[in-house]
């Protein structure tokens, strides 16, 4: 039991960090976030509701300048200013914004946020096993490999997450009558919404996977579930 305390300490370090971090988060998003007050957007997003079967689905909107949607520890769901922008100069529709907030809710109803904290957790105890393993058998070269390991394995369990949202967007979207067009057009558009974010960086580095990997998934979801039964 004793040589499984540093492990255990280092689990419960990265369990603390996460609650940290989730704290920190909720005062910025408090204090720089507004209800979406939408005429266009209001139909669409009653449209989700009445897929879920809940009242209504509130949607803030974060004030900070980057291109993205949020999913927060507490289950609110986030619309940056910054695609809000893009949507009022007329290079997003309403539809794909409604996207955006399908793929939001589909982390919220995973439970990402909770399978993140474990996941942060463990990360963190291998890091260190790994660094203290390797950084003995490779001098200087050991962190570095730890490190890339560790980070190569959180980008694979990011992009699982980004997958199943994905899949729960086209099917709420689907069951909404919307359909996943809006899905799909949106992320063709994304690399240059966002600035082409993570060009140059290696697929199994990143924690959102390629565009045409998320498209091609949605296209096989969508043609799954809407073939005719036989």
């Amino acid at each position: 039991m004793i040589r499984f305390l540093p492990l255990l300490l280092l689990a419960l370090y990265g369990f603390a960090m996460w609650h940290f971090s989730s704290w920190q988060l909720k005062r910025q998003l408090d204090a720089n976030s507004r209800r979406l007050r939408d005429t266009r957007l209001a139909p669409l997003l009653d449209r989700l509701a009445a897929a879920l079967e809940v009242a209504e689905v509130p949607v803030h909107v974060y004030q900070v300048e980057p291109v993205n949607g949020l999913a927060a520890p507490d289950g609110r769901v986030f619309i940056t200013e910054g695609f809000m922008a893009k949507y009022r100069a007329g290079e997003v529709t309403a539809e794909e914004i409604t996207s955006v907030v399908a793929h939001e809710l589909g982390h919220v109803a995973l439970g990402h946020s909770r399978r993140r904290m474990i996941d942060f957790s463990g990360q963190n105890a291998l890091r260190a096993v790994l660094m203290t393993v390797l950084g003995r058998m490779i001098p200087f070269l050991g962190v570095w490999i730890a490190n890339l390991i560790t980070t190569a394995l959180a980008a694979r369990l990011s992009q699982r997450d980004e997958f199943e949202a994905d899949e729960f967007a086209s099917a709420l979207l689907i069951k909404a009558g919307i359909g996943t067009q809006p899905q799909i057009s949106l992320f063709h558009k994304l690399d240059a919404l966002t600035k082409n974010a993570g060009a140059g960086v290696p697929a199994w580095l990143l924690t959102h996977p390629k565009t045409q990997k998320r498209v091609a998934a949605i296209e096989a979801n969508s043609a799954r579930w809407m073939a005719p039964k036989r």
